[in-house]
Order: structure tokens, then C-alpha cells, then sequence
């Protein structure tokens, strides 16, 4: 289900960004402070060779707008994405991060906005459960639409 998930919605960002300046990006590190992660899907600039480290090593974080983790499966991968990686995000001033969790209860969709990258925390969150859409508020796809065509149908009680 990881993977579905995140194809889709990689696919889904690509056709809302609509090969404009900006583009959806999977299986490339972001680097920043020489700690490097590997988002699910993420939003940097189409044009990304001067965002690139010096290292090659992947795109700096200052040029990420938007990273989605879809939880990885196993009590490390969920623990990872839904704490650790939210405050490195946080604190790498990543405009929008959200969470895709299939192991929350039914399955629980989170955006967090408004980082404070002195805190590494996210003062803006919107979280619901599957089947229930939720919009990004900003950036360049503000206005892009999670719901059931990503997630799939609210699971069953």
C-alpha cells in the first residue's frame, strides 16, 4: 500500500503543478545541515540544478516547499515519520509537511504549516481521517486535494 500510495500522489502533483516552474520529486535526497532524507514525494523548482549540494548529493532543503511522507511500515519506519522527521522539517523551514499514516486508526491524513525553525516545530495542523479531503493552504500546490483517488476509501471501523 506504501508504494500505491505515493505513486499516486506523485502522479497526482505532477498533473496539479501542470509542468510549470515547479515539479514533484521521489526517490532524491534533500540535504540540509549534512543530514539527508529521502521523502516519499517532494516540490522543488523544475529547473533544480542550482539547488543541487555542492556534493551532488541531493537538493538542499531551502528549495523543498513541500514533503509528503507516506508511514512506512514497522514500528521504526512510523515512529520515524511521524516524530523525527517531522521536527528535522521543521527545522529545516519546509513549508508544508504532511503525513500519510494507514496506521493511525483507519488511516489519518496530516498537513502541518507554519514552521518555526528555531523550535522545530509546525504551529499550523490539519489532520483527518481518510475519506475526508484535505487541501494544501500553500505554496505551489496550494489547492492541491488529498483525498479518497490517493489514499483510497475511509477504512472500516
Amino acid at each position: 500500500m506504501h508504494g500505491q500510495i505515493a505513486n499516486r500522489l506523485r502522479r497526482a502533483v505532477d498533473r496539479h503543478l501542470d509542468e510549470g516552474e515547479w515539479a514533484a520529486y521521489q526517490d532524491i535526497n534533500v540535504v540540509h545541515d549534512r543530514k539527508v532524507w529521502i521523502p516519499d514525494c517532494f516540490i522543488a523548482p523544475e529547473d533544480s540544478e542550482a539547488h543541487v549540494t555542492d556534493d551532488g548529493i541531493g537538493i538542499k532543503a531551502s528549495a523543498v516547499h513541500l514533503i509528503v511522507e507516506v508511514l512506512s511500515p514497522g514500528h521504526d519506519g512510523t515512529e520515524r515519520d511521524r516524530e523525527p522527521k517531522r521536527r528535522a522539517y521543521a527545522g529545516a523551514g519546509i513549508p508544508v509537511y504532511v503525513l500519510i499514516d494507514d496506521y493511525d486508526g483507519h488511516g489519518t491524513v496530516t498537513v502541518l504549516a507554519a514552521p518555526r525553525p528555531d523550535e522545530a516545530v509546525y504551529t499550523d495542523v490539519h489532520r483527518v481521517a481518510y475519506g475526508i479531503d484535505v487541501i494544501i493552504p500553500e505554496g505551489p500546490a496550494k489547492g492541491f486535494v488529498i483525498g479518497e483517488a490517493i489514499t483510497g476509501p475511509a477504512r472500516g471501523a
